[in-house]
């Protein structure tokens, strides 16, 4: 299975999300949630839109990581 790296961000009146290996894919909603579920649509349409016009579709390269800081 394909895994695909998401941001999530609070905005000023909800959530949005994007996925920085897939240009323009993005989802907004009012729940973090509800914006998880549309992002997961998103990135399917994108991908099924993508394999209609005969463009490749990018293999997954964003790695996410947490890094503390030093106090």
């Amino acid at each position: 299975m394909t895994e695909y790296a998401v941001v999530l961000e609070r905005t000023g009146n909800g959530w949005s999300a994007y996925v920085p290996d897939l240009d323009g894919c993005i989802a907004a909603g009012d729940t973090e949630a509800e914006t998880i579920r549309l992002i997961r649509e998103a990135i399917a349409l994108h991908i099924e839109a993508m394999r209609q016009d005969g463009d490749p579709i990018p293999p997954p390269t964003t790695h996410v990581q947490y890094v503390p800081l030093a106090s």
